[in-house]
């Protein structure tokens, strides 16, 4: 069944492919359930976009930025974007949609890397879970603005002899004192560590105590939220996603306008675009464009794959691809420039450097500088605090919804008949249990530890087995092909160059080097214990791990029905019959479409170049798109 070209297609790096097939509707197979969709394309592209612009790109991107060369940082994230970060995007995008499967399903197209999808669902609770609990914070400030003076614009109960309240004039206190601006700390910090957290400067050494009721009941209500928002799907979180990707930009905006009408704002800003040139000549820096490209897109945790599962087959996912990750990088530029107008401020406010003002990124911007910030305004500081704090957590529901609907769907994939409310009842009640370890005193140092070894450079590794199985395995053609066929048009060189050579290149060096140079983990002047850092490592091998322990699942469960070992691991390297489009109707058009290159097949005994003919069983997968062809056809 043939008809006209979606319009969405006529541009492009690829060549056009003239007789696609038209939309259908999606029917499914007797006694399986039906899969939900997104109830429009809007829905998708908003939810994509809250997934992506999140915590990160408001408190980490500017530091990482600063820190790694200030606007000439701009040329490595940049293109690491556009070598790495969009080419990873387009391509979960496009697993996902093909086969209408979660993260951990998608891998009928290789069995043997299952594991990967099961290592990628690790590494996404550990995140959630800490994530969600930051959320517990944005929800306790959220609340704590409402008070007639903020509570950390003064000196409390909690507070040590060198701490100033926000509306003392420090210059005043140099002169008459004699008492330096940097050697005291502001009420902001010590409300945050000593009466929000109550951090133990002890660390891990005494264990964990109890957790603080106040954060608990803050933490029991972001999860609440969660389910609200995961409850019924993406027919509920679609809905949400209005919410969650556009008022952010209105605060953000807001807050620009103001921190840009302040004294001293341009200092800040001059401060973070002013380029160092030389930094560009450091490992560290790249690396850092390709940490940040993860962290901010949420590229390789398995949310990608679900959210465009839910997706019509024929939807223009390129589009939305290029789409996302201009919005993602333009909102870190907008977060830096806000972030940097507001501390220029607060550095001219205290009649110090820029420089002195910058207490780091993450949790200290959003609890310490912005806030300080905030009860330094002459009209209603509580008015800019909830705004902001509302905005935070609005970023935090977007991407947490995203990666717990991720544990979600993988759950429901492998067990279909199951109810999503109740798996999704069941997921934030384990959430919130899991989270309470991150609301104790020691809940700080938890969170480091497992960021670091939960969430970090565990993902890369996952990621390049990812690329090597869908474009070495698999092969790099056949994955164009599929694509050509859901979406109609052809794959430029661009692309196959990068997922085929570029990227399992770069990032393999760009691990390597991160563990070279890698230090001790620390928060300040605490060091992580060894036994910390075990429990660390084991997490992360037990993420990598799932690899070769589902390729022994996988091959123990093909021996079965075959006749020797030898078969049974090949075939755990060949798409099942599930890796197809669901809808029977696209089904049967898929085969006749990638029967095109039948023919040239006819005349060979053995289409299939025997084992002992190839390098490796990668070779087996990549050297020829036709014997592929002919091995599916066998099994549909």
């Amino acid at each position: 069944m043939s008809g006209n070209i979606n319009p969405g297609f006529e541009d492009g790096d690829g060549e056009k492919q003239k007789d696609a097939t038209v939309e259908v509707t999606v029917s499914e197979e007797p006694g399986e359930p039906k899969r939900e969709q997104w109830a429009n394309p809007i829905e998708f592209l908003l939810s994509c976009i809250a997934m992506s612009v999140g915590l990160g790109n408001v408190w980490r991107f500017p530091f990482v930025a600063l820190e790694n060369g200030g606007g000439a940082f701009l040329i490595p994230y940049i293109l690491v974007l556009l070598f790495i970060g969009k080419p990873l995007y387009y391509m979960e995008l496009c697993m996902g949609q093909f086969s209408s499967f979660g993260s951990v399903k998608v891998w009928e197209v290789v069995p043997a890397f299952r594991g990967v999808g099961y290592g990628q669902a690790i590494a996404t609770w550990a995140v959630v879970t800490y994530y969600v609990s930051l959320m517990g914070l944005t929800v306790y400030y959220f609340f704590a603005s409402f008070s007639p003076v903020l509570p950390w614009s003064v000196c409390g109960s909690w507070s040590t002899s060198i701490c100033v309240d926000a509306s003392t004039n420090v210059t005043v206190l140099e002169e008459t004192l004699g008492v330096k601006a940097t050697n005291l700390t502001s009420a902001a910090e010590e409300y945050f560590s000593k009466d929000v957290l109550k951090i133990d400067p002890a660390g891990l050494a005494n264990g964990l105590d109890a957790p603080e009721w106040r954060l608990t009941l803050c933490l029991l209500f972001s999860w609440v939220v969660l389910f609200v928002v995961l409850a019924k799907g993406v027919q509920s979180s679609g809905k949400a996603a209005y919410f969650t990707a556009l008022f952010p930009y209105l605060v953000l905006f807001i807050m620009l306008i103001r921190g840009a009408t302040l004294p001293g704002a341009y200092k800040g800003v001059l401060f973070f675009i002013t380029p160092r040139w030389e930094k560009l000549l450091e490992p560290g820096v790249w690396y850092a464009a390709v940490d940040q490209s993860f962290f901010s897109l949420s590229v390789g945790f398995g949310s990608i794959v679900m959210f465009s599962s839910y997706n019509s087959f024929r939807h223009n996912v390129y589009r939305d691809a290029a789409i996302i990750s201009v919005t993602d990088t333009l909102t870190s530029l907008l977060a830096g420039f806000t972030t940097f107008a507001i501390l220029g401020h607060l550095a001219d406010t205290l009649g110090v450097d820029v420089k002195d003002v910058v207490k780091g990124g993450g949790t200290s911007l959003a609890f310490v500088s912005y806030p300080d910030v905030l009860s330094r305004f002459q009209y209603v500081p509580q008015f800019f605090a909830v705004l902001f704090f509302l905005m935070l957590f609005t970023l935090g529901v977007g991407s947490a919804s995203a990666l717990t609907g991720c544990i979600i769907t993988i759950i429901c994939d492998q067990f279909p008949h199951f109810k999503k409310w109740m798996v999704t009842l069941a997921v934030c009640v384990t959430g919130f249990l899991l989270g309470l370890f991150y609301v104790t005193p020691q809940g700080q140092y938890v969170l480091e530890l497992i960021n670091y070894y939960g969430g970090g450079f565990i993902i890369f590794i996952l990621v390049v087995f990812e690329v090597a199985a869908i474009h070495w395995v698999y092969g790099v053609n056949n994955f164009c092909r599929d694509i050509e066929f859901m979406l109609g048009r052809k794959t430029g060189y661009y692309w196959k160059f990068c997922w085929a050579i570029l990227i399992p290149a770069l990032l393999s060096i760009i691990f390597i080097y991160s563990q070279t140079t890698a230090k001790r983990l620390a928060v300040g002047s605490y060091v992580f214990s060894s036994g910390a850092i075990a429990f660390g490592v084991c997490l992360a091998v037990l993420a990598c791990f799932m690899v070769p322990i589902f390729f022994g699942v996988e091959l123990m469960r093909t021996r079965n029905g075959s006749a020797s070992l030898w078969e049974a691991i090949l075939k755990t390297f060949k798409p099942t019959a599930e890796w197809c489009p669901k809808d029977p109707i696209l089904r049967q058009e898929y085969r006749q479409f990638i029967a095109k290159d039948k023919p040239a097949l006819e005349g060979i005994d053995n289409p299939i170049p025997p084992v002992a003919s190839t390098v490796s069983m990668t070779s087996l997968h990549n050297s020829s798109s036709q014997a592929n062809i002919a091995e599916y056809n066998t099994r549909v």
